[in-house]
């Protein structure tokens, strides 16, 4: 097909098919559990021949795997997943498909919950499905099964890695379908923490790292020795060993260009540990991520920002990526699945008027597979707005504002939405918390403040040390320029945020209590003093965990009382505004504890606050009754008090 053939093609598919919308008059409010819900479609896979798709279908009382035929257009089979839960899937042949499921719970023998992964064969033919790794020579209270490193290309084995004793992080080969215990190709060191393996056995290569002398060490598997290619010592890692290039003679390693002040991917050669020149680097854009399969080989990346961008080793696939971009200005393209020879790419279509739908591309051709949420049309879809406000000390901060459709933004009432993280962004996507209150009239502001990824180092380090202080500036900066233009009324303005978000909106109901008349902590954090010692509990005090996240709240303060200073729950005195907390009760990675004792502080201190605890409720909101009990809280709490 010629690119003018493919140009008309795909401008017939935004026309006619792609985004079909309607500007007329504002619709009707849409009920809430339709933005509550899980998407009712998600996890869509294609096979290797591109004739069958795979998709997670669920409701409030069901959860399926589909698998469906392209060319017959008829279902296969369907198995229910209600126990597994998986968080992703990928076909590895025709009639195999991989299940990773993850969940926190209890293991046996050990104290306290963990997050759990798992990966499960699904035989389509058979319709079984089994734990892939397992047996007897397995340590006890394993966390990480759910993580395959390749598959052989006779389908027949997979290579994983486990502990296979308590100081022993080995490569295995698991023998799919079967309950054949995994045997052992090399047995690792307490400090390994990955390996690169071909499918035909070869293996490459090991990446260790020792938490205690800060040493990150790369080793070759060469004429049966291990060879160190790579060593540094350094307590955060300032490399990120990624993946295999094509033709299986260098690693892909994630690495900082001090030139350009942007993260791209170089290769390190497996010979002798040469690091090359970044082969994938833009001025405008970090990496956000690899793009591989199933045996980690990189065919390219994709970039970061509100759209991502890609790019490929195959230039022919990275014009052909760009044309379709620049095609859907206002949409973002996220590639979910291909076939391994990119004749059929399954594409995820979120932005102007959609709310998440499903195209398989193939031939210059797309076909309609499924929307995430049936129950909203693309009349529904509010629009977001891209825009970059100038702050206080004159930095730009990258901001989305979604308001309700075919509705004047003018003097709205207001949600404030900062994001997790804080290393994190917010993409041009459908936000099911977003939309929801631009669903009911509200403006919603996503600013990407300092410390965001996504928007260049620079951005992001400007956030380090600035936990309330300039992080939060950010906030009441882009406020402030909504409600001069008019779009935003500043006497109807509350707080939502969750995890980093959730300290974000309490820093706002301590530090800037005039601003917001309610404020919703979801997973926030309320003492960051308590935080780091419970890091420093879970991982040890030499983890580059630790290091990490006290970089990020402290660096560049000297003050012995910075921690307790930036922490909400010291300055319960200033606060004005009701608060409402909401908090798993198996959260692991912001433990409810920070919630319960901003209760507790809030109501020895008269203020008006409830506290919602989810019965079994993770950090993600993972579970269907959690979203909706969630949802339907702020709802009327924002509603009670704007």
């Amino acid at each position: 097909m010629t690119d003018r053939m493919f140009r008309k093609n795909l401008f017939l598919c935004v026309l006619l098919t792609c985004l079909h919308i309607s500007v007329h008059a504002a619709p009707q409010p849409l009920p809430l559990e339709y933005f509550g819900a899980l998407p009712t479609t998600s996890m869509v896979e294609i096979s290797p021949s591109g004739n069958l798709i795979a998709y997670r279908t669920t409701s409030s009382d069901k959860d399926y795997v589909v698998v469906f035929d392209l060319i017959e257009n008829k279902m296969v089979n369907a198995i229910d997943v209600s126990t597994v839960k998986p968080s992703y899937a990928y076909f590895i042949s025709e009639d195999q498909l991989v299940f990773v499921a993850e969940e926190t719970r209890r293991i046996r023998g050990f104290r306290g919950r963990y997050d759990i992964s798992a990966a499960y064969l699904y035989n389509v033919e058979s319709q079984e499905i089994r734990q892939m790794l397992s047996g007897d020579n397995i340590y006890g209270g394993q966390t990480d099964l759910g993580r395959v490193l390749a598959i052989t290309e006779d389908k027949k084995y997979a290579y994983m890695q486990v502990w296979t004793g308590a100081s022993e992080y080995s490569l295995v080969r698991v023998k799919l379908g079967t309950r054949l215990r995994p045997r052992i190709l090399k047995k690792g060191t307490f400090d390994t923490i990955d390996y690169f393996v071909k499918p035909d056995g070869t293996v490459l290569a090991r990446e260790r790292y020792n938490n205690k002398t800060n040493r990150h060490l790369v080793e070759a598997l060469q004429d049966g020795k291990w060879v160190a290619i790579y060593e540094v010592f350094e307590e955060i890692r300032s490399k990120g060993i990624s993946g295999i290039t094509p033709d299986g003679e260098s690693l892909v390693i994630s690495s900082f260009d001090n030139e350009l002040n942007r993260w791209g991917y170089n290769t390190m050669s497996l010979a002798d540990g040469t690091i090359s020149d970044p082969i994938f680097i833009r001025e405008n854009a970090d990496v956000a991520r690899l793009i591989t399969d199933v045996n980690r080989v990189v065919y390219g990346v994709s970039y970061s920002g509100f759209k991502p961008g890609y790019e490929f080793f195959d230039d022919r696939l990275t014009r052909r990526l760009d044309a379709i971009g620049k095609a859907l200005p206002n949409n973002a393209l996220y590639i979910t699945s291909h076939t391994p020879d990119w004749s059929s790419i399954i594409f995820l279509l979120e932005g102007q008027g959609s709310a998440g739908d499903f195209y398989k591309y193939s031939k210059g051709n797309f076909q309609f597979i499924a929307s995430r949420r049936k129950n909203i049309q693309p009349e529904h879809v509010n629009p977001i707005t891209i825009d970059a406000i100038e702050v206080r000390d004159g930095h730009i901060i990258p901001t989305l504002l979604t308001t309700p459709v075919a509705t004047e933004a003018k003097n709205l009432p207001a949600i404030m939405l900062p994001h997790g993280g804080p290393e994190s962004h917010d993409t041009l996507s459908f936000d099911w918390i977003a939309q929801y209150f631009a669903n009911q009239g509200y403006a919603v502001i996503q600013p990407q403040f300092r410390g965001s990824s996504g928007f260049g180092e620079y951005h992001a380090q400007l956030g380090e040390g600035q936990w309330g202080l300039a992080m939060q500036d950010d906030l009441t900066d882009t406020l402030a320029y909504y409600v001069e233009q008019g779009i935003v009324d500043s006497a109807k303005v509350c707080i939502v945020g969750a995890s980093y978000g959730g300290y974000a909106a309490l820093a706002g109901a301590t530090f800037t209590p005039e601003l917001y008349k309610c404020v919703v902590s979801i997973a926030g954090i309320s003492d960051v003093e308590m935080m780091l010692e419970d890091d420093r509990r879970a991982a040890g005090r030499d983890s580059e965990m630790l290091s990490y996240w006290k970089k990020n709240t402290s660096k560049g303060q000297e003050a012995e009382d910075h921690l307790e200073r930036i922490s909400p729950i010291n300055h319960i005195e200033k606060i004005r505004a009701p608060i409402l907390l909401i908090h798993g009760e198996h959260d692991l990675v912001v433990p409810y504890d920070q919630s319960e004792e901003m209760f507790e502080a809030l109501e020895d201190a008269d203020k008006e606050v409830k506290y919602i605890l989810l019965d079994e409720g993770d950090h993600y909101l993972r579970n269907y009754q959690n979203r909706m009990q969630t949802l339907e809280a702020i709802d009327a709490f924002v509603k009670q008090h704007l």
